[in-house]
């Protein structure tokens, strides 16, 4: 991996002609790193650049970027736990006892008067919101078209989601819909990134398969799975299944032949204030988009819009790390998800387009004695803080000689080269619960191509349809405590966290295949050491 000042030389290169016959992976990312070549090149001036993207740390002395630069060292040492490992969300960090509540705890530093917003926060996270006209006024709005009323029914247990299993629904994963540009204009619009993709000219950007009284929902998400049997080096085998997805009921006509369809489970909740306050400078310090360093990884930043001026930044959350903030991430949810407008997505019919007039001629939720959309600044406020401070979870059982040796077995087969172990969040952190704080997520936060078996065949800004956001890994080891089952990856095709490691392909492929590779012993402390997080 590069450090910032390699990175910036490296983009300045970029600028020269492409090459010929690349692939269109290799153009997207080349793309990225042309805009971000432009973004960052006065900052080797010494002129400003936007803070979103400060390719060094304006937050710390010389003292402090030492005493950083130090202890996120990877180790070396595996015989014992590392200093303040069994805080893995910092000074917030949960030590309340393991339970299904175990991601629904506030940070542990905030303070009495914060405690109190935080369960303001909670309640309007669990709040189910109500179709048009309705007597409960603040809570009306839903829809037209929707997947879910509430926050919390999405994220089960501020956890997450889970696939269609049978006749339970698919409340927790939604399918994803987007096409490539077709025209100039709309080819203009992704360069600029005041787009991300397009969404199909009838059903939007997601599939809602809910609906108000009086209107239909668009269709049925379809999930098939086809077997796949895995042989390990040692004679183990494990069985996969692999999804297909369709849509069926389609109540507005057929989908765009251009439309893409992308699964997305809802992810987990904590810790997301402290990721949004990893400086910029140390997650571009892990991106490598040519590989110089010739270890088949080559992450690279998904680069979005962010707040009211639109600032260009590094995208952190959703699985393609296609949102800058908490905040917009929840903008984002409300809209989509739940068709509510927020001040940041003022979108009263949610998701509805132009081709369902139908949708557009439903009542909205905005009462004028509350302001101009259906969820006002202090609801996004409360929401946003309430995500900020979900605390961590503390380690468990990370003095186990198994844990230690499953976790010298991730070091040495590569899974670190994605699964960055720990960051120091910026000293100038706008909440003091996230200030400073040695945090342990287990992620570069940059885009991987992970191979064919993975892709979605979606584009998003510049994560192309092989790529995706490395997840963080903290909380993982109590899914199925928190959740009641253990579904991973982004469509929860993977039954097991072994079933997860083994559907990685592309950049992690060699990691997967040491895995695969390794003694039955080191493959179930490798286990282990993930179940501790």
């Amino acid at each position: 991996m590069r450090r910032p000042l390699d990175v910036l030389r490296r983009l300045r290169r970029a600028q020269g002609p492409l090459p010929p016959r690349k692939t269109p992976a290799r153009l997207a990312g080349r793309r990225g790193v042309i805009l971000l070549l432009a973004l960052t090149s006065s900052a080797i001036a010494g002129d400003l650049q936007p803070a979103g993207l400060a390719a060094s740390r304006t937050d710390l002395n010389a003292k402090d970027q030492a005493r950083v630069t130090a202890v996120i060292r990877p180790t070396t040492d595996f015989s014992k736990p590392e200093p303040f490992e069994l805080m893995q969300g910092g000074a917030g960090t949960s030590r309340k006892e393991v339970s299904r509540d175990s991601f629904s705890q506030s940070s542990a530093n905030i303070t009495f008067e914060e405690e109190g917003t935080f369960k303001l926060g909670n309640a309007l996270f669990r709040k189910n919101w109500v179709s048009s006209p309705s007597s409960t006024q603040a809570s009306d709005g839903l829809g037209p078209l929707f997947n879910e009323r509430a926050c919390q029914n999405c994220h089960l247990k501020d956890g997450r989601g889970r696939p269609p299993q049978g006749d339970i629904g698919t409340t927790s994963m939604f399918l994803r819909l987007a096409r490539d540009a077709s025209n100039a204009e709309e080819r203009a619009a992704l360069a600029d990134h005041r787009l991300l993709n397009l969404p199909d000219p009838v059903y939007g950007t997601q599939l809602q398969e809910l609906a108000v009284p009086g209107l239909e929902g668009e269709g049925r998400m379809r999930v098939q799975y086809q077997g796949r049997k895995v042989e390990l080096t040692d004679g183990a085998v494990v069985f996969l299944r692999k999804p297909s997805y369709s849509v069926t009921d389609l109540a507005y006509g057929p989908l765009d032949s251009r439309t893409t369809l992308s699964p997305r489970l809802t992810p987990p909740m904590i810790g997301l204030g402290l990721i949004e306050q990893i400086a910029p400078a140390d997650i571009l310090a892990h991106a490598d988009p040519d590989d110089r360093d010739g270890d088949g990884v080559s992450g690279k930043p998904n680069i979005v819009r962010d707040g009211p001026g639109g600032e260009l930044t590094i995208g952190r959350f959703g699985w393609k790390a296609q949102a800058a903030s908490i905040r917009q991430q929840a903008a984002d949810a409300f809209a989509g998800d739940i068709g509510i407008s927020t001040p940041e997505e003022p979108k009263h019919w949610g998701d509805c387009t132009a081709a369902q007039i139908k949708c557009l001629a439903m009542p909205n939720g905005v009462q004028a004695r509350l302001g101009p959309v259906e969820a006002p600044a202090p609801v996004m406020d409360l929401v946003t803080f309430y995500s900020r401070n979900l605390a961590v979870p503390a380690r468990r059982d990370l003095a186990s000689p198994d844990v230690l040796a499953g976790k010298k077995v991730f070091y040495e087969i590569g899974c670190v080269a994605c699964h960055t172990p720990k960051f120091v969040t910026r000293r100038d952190a706008p909440d003091k619960a996230q200030a400073f704080q040695l945090i342990w997520p287990y992620s570069d936060f940059l885009l991987h191509d992970m191979g064919p078996d993975l892709a979605d065949g979606q584009a998003v800004g510049e994560a192309t349809g092989n790529e995706w956001r490395t997840p963080p890994l903290w909380g993982i080891g109590l899914t199925e405590t928190v959740n009641g089952n253990s579904f991973y990856l982004h469509d929860g095709r993977a039954r097991s966290l072994v079933e997860a490691i083994l559907w990685h392909g592309g950049e992690a492929r060699k990691a997967r295949d040491r895995f695969a590779a390794a003694s039955a012993t080191e493959r179930d402390a490798l286990v282990k050491f993930l179940e501790s997080l």
